[in-house]
């Protein structure tokens, strides 16, 4: 996905630091979720951009937009449905954001925007480099993880299984992990 300098992810930005480009070859947006209570189902984003900022190895801001009908679950009937109305409904919000609002330790506190409702979450990280690639520019790892409630966004399809739970859990588990150059 193209990168646009003048993106809603550079907008709220801090001025000190370095700023950091996701490297989309080299990262991946993804998540977990229980199916049928006996498996894990896993899926990821093919398109987004986000932005890091750093200064003197803190972490300052890190921002976020993700094309969520790029979603890619390895089954094109789930796909689809995951695109539809019951669930992330790509034609009324065709992005989900994040933006970060305070970071202390290895905790980010910010707002995710899906399915057009905002809430604050919290993600752990961890941060790795940065080290100069064989072509000089300045790269660095960044690595994410999340558990939000779906319900908590409007994404409340499921069926009840005669045994008991849900065919699609509740808890998501997101998983970012992400290769950033400094710009």
């Amino acid at each position: 996905m193209a990168h646009a300098e003048d993106s809603a992810v550079e907008a709220a930005a801090p001025k000190s630091g370095d700023r950091y480009a996701v490297d989309a070859s080299h990262s991946s947006v993804g998540f977990k979720v229980s199916h049928m209570v006996i498996s894990k189902v896993r899926g990821n984003f093919a398109e987004y951009d986000a932005s890091l900022q750093i200064d003197n190895g803190q972490l300052l801001n890190a921002a976020a937009t993700i094309k969520v009908a790029s979603v890619n679950t390895g089954s094109t009937d789930r796909d689809e449905h995951l695109r539809g109305s019951e669930f992330f409904n790509v034609a009324a919000h065709p992005e989900m954001t994040f933006q970060s609002t305070s970071i202390t330790g290895d905790t980010i506190v910010g707002d995710l925007t899906l399915n057009g409702v905002k809430k604050s979450i919290s993600l752990t990280y961890t941060l790795s480099g940065p080290v100069q690639d064989p072509w000089g520019k300045t790269k660095l790892g960044f690595a994410a993880t999340a558990s939000i409630n779906r319900q908590d966004f409007g994404l409340t399809w499921s069926k009840a299984l005669e045994t008991g739970g849900l065919v699609v859990g509740d808890e998501i588990e997101l998983v970012i992990d992400s290769e950033f150059a400094k710009k």
